[in-house]
């Protein structure tokens, strides 16, 4: 059973999340032809467009309207128009999204009035606008992303005649993932629609003369057909219905969901395979099963030093699940286990995960990593996140391997792959080598000598500006 530790203080220092509109930006940068413009100050674009660029080493452009201290008092309209009039001349785009930041919705900005004046007064009769509240202090980039896509699709989808295609809806992992699952579909020839899909947007390839509209991104005539599909499988297993496009199929036309987690680790990917073969009625093809054969003998391989791993796991809640059943399939013991994002539904499923665990674990939900550092104190000797985790690395000496967005101190970060059984034995592969080069680098330090014979301490308590939950 779980229990709600004490708060002893309601602020967080160094959170372990970004504010609500990063993830919007990312589920938009996902459709075809589209530009994203941010109703608010000039420095959150600013702040997000550098964000996204040094994560993904493309250039990354997002619109603002520039809002100042007059339009704060009068209202920010006019702001807003004319910096749809300066996007549009500009980038000429297929879609555009419109994101809030925190002023526009704390002084109350009617972005859906305002666009549909906007489209009659401009004659834009046809252009699509997706129009989304997305305050920083409304939720995380977690949230931001997937109340995007459910906007997306509430805009987007249209009833049409049933179809045999699949949709596929993926949480923020790198585009190498997203090209790695549309393979697999090619490899079975299942029809689907893939939404959000940035890896070409966001991992183009090198091309000269340069094009500020990048070539790639989900078909907007693919996302209207959504509503004929044959089945949503949503790799989204922590989300609320409010924030899940594929809750919305569902209610709104009737496409059966099937909600899995991320296919990481043997267990999960199994999942979605099963799931999709049972739908389609098509076959894993051999090429998938030799691969999943890799992965077992990578296992094998590895699991005589995976036993000495204590880890702390932190992120994207969809993520984060999928690590810490990678880690518990490989005898890597989760220590502290962390989100920044409040969300009871992962401390539900982590608590069934966590049962058979030999070693205690802490849950943080709306975390920071003031508060993680102190938890994982002399306990954990491999790090699992982003790359804001240096933090631990360089207070606690506690090695990270970097994984989930952002990473700012590595090149590669877009092309980091992770999912299925070939991502997962790349994945496994750093995992044990970063425990096998902290041993010999602390080979007779005690605390490491402690983690290789399977001593445990009790967790010490900690100051939170989140909620514990002790597994």
């Amino acid at each position: 059973m779980s229990r709600k530790a004490t708060n002893f203080r309601d602020v967080n220092e160094n959170p372990c999340n970004m504010c609500m509109p990063m993830g919007g930006i990312l589920a938009l940068k996902g459709l075809e032809n589209s530009m994203v413009i941010l109703h608010g100050s000039q420095g959150c674009a600013t702040y997000m467009r550098r964000h996204i660029a040094e994560h993904f080493n493309e250039p990354i452009d997002v619109a603002s309207s520039s809002l100042n201290e007059k339009g704060t008092v009068y209202g920010g309209e006019k702001n807003l128009k004319q910096g749809l009039d300066n996007m549009i001349k500009a980038y000429r785009p297929g879609v555009i999204g419109i994101l809030t930041t925190c002023l526009a919705d704390t002084i109350g900005e009617d972005i859906d009035r305002i666009s549909q004046d906007y489209l009659v007064e401009r004659g834009y009769t046809d252009l699509p606008v997706v129009t989304v509240n997305s305050p920083g202090y409304g939720g995380t980039h977690a949230e931001g992303y997937w109340l995007t896509l459910r906007r997306i699709v509430e805009k987007l989808a249209r009833k049409t005649e049933p179809h045999t295609g699949i949709n596929i809806f993926v949480p923020n992992i790198s585009p190498a993932d997203i090209r790695e699952i549309k393979r697999w579909l090619e490899l079975m020839q299942v029809s689907y629609t893939l939404l959000p899909d940035f890896s070409d947007t966001l991992d183009r390839p090198y091309q000269r003369p340069y094009r500020k509209m990048p070539e790639g991104g989900t078909p907007l005539a693919d996302i209207a057909a959504m509503g004929g599909a044959a089945a949503t499988l949503q790799l989204g297993v922590t989300l609320e219905d409010s924030m899940s496009p594929g809750r919305f199929l569902e209610t709104e036309f009737g496409v059966p969901l099937y909600n899995l987690p991320l296919p990481m680790g043997v267990t999960n990917t199994d999942l979605f395979f099963n799931q999709l073969t049972e739908i389609t009625g098509k076959k894993l093809p051999a090429e998938l099963q030799q691969e999943r054969g890799r992965l077992l003998d990578c296992m094998i391989d590895s699991h005589k030093y995976n036993g000495a791993g204590r880890s702390v796991i932190f992120g994207e809640p969809e993520n984060i699940y999928a690590v810490t059943r990678t880690c518990l399939e490989n005898g890597i013991y989760p220590v502290v286990i962390a989100t920044g994002s409040k969300n009871p539904q992962l401390v539900t499923l982590l608590e069934d995960l966590l049962t058979h665990s030999p070693v205690r674990c802490t849950v943080l939900t709306e975390a920071d990593f003031a508060t993680i550092r102190v938890l994982s104190r002399g306990k954990a000797n491999l790090a699992i996140g982003s790359s804001d985790g240096r933090y631990l690395s360089e207070r606690e000496d506690i090695p990270l391997v970097r994984y989930g967005f952002p990473i700012h101190d590595r090149t590669g970060g877009q092309r980091l792959l992770s999912v299925g059984y070939r991502g997962t034995t790349y994945f496994l592969d750093q995992l044990t080598n970063t425990l096998l080069e902290n041993k010999h680098k602390h080979y007779r330090k005690s605390i490491y000598q402690a983690f290789y014979l399977g001593i445990n301490k009790t967790l010490d308590s900690a100051e939170s500006g989140g909620e514990q939950h002790v597994l």
